[in-house]
Parts: structure tokens; C-alpha cells; sequence
């Protein structure tokens, strides 16, 4: 939990320097897991070695969009 002392210091910043700190937050935040990066390699690989023997369908961008819009109405 953010203490208060920390929330009154931010919210006593200009606005110029709470954008350069949401910047450096979310620079922080955005550091790939290479587990994960690494997973997500191998399932698209598996993906499209079954897509060229014709073991799946690939759907492009309009048909995923009218699908699940179909499935949210």
C-alpha cells in the first residue's frame, strides 16, 4: 500500500513531473519475463506449423471482430 507520506509528496508534484514519474513506474513495469516471452514463442511456433499442415483454420482480424461481437450481444 502507498503510504501517505509518499501520496501527499506526489500530490505536491507539478504536473509535468507526476508524468515523468508514471513514466518511470510503467518503465519499470514493462520488463518482458523471458519465461514467458519464451512460451509464447513456442505456442506461436506450434501454432503455425499446425496452420501449414492444415491441422488450423487462421481467421482473420474482421472474422475474430464479428465473432465476438456476436458473443457479447
Amino acid at each position: 500500500m502507498l503510504s501517505e507520506t509518499i501520496k501527499k509528496e506526489i500530490l505536491e508534484l507539478k504536473a509535468v513531473e507526476k508524468v515523468h514519474l508514471v513514466e518511470f513506474i510503467l518503465g519499470t513495469l514493462d520488463k518482458p519475463d523471458p519465461q514467458i516471452e519464451e512460451a509464447w514463442i513456442n505456442e506461436s511456433e506450434q501454432r503455425y506449423k499446425l496452420y501449414k499442415e492444415g491441422k488450423i483454420k487462421a481467421f482473420n482480424s474482421e472474422e475474430v471482430r464479428k465473432k465476438l461481437e456476436a458473443r457479447w450481444r
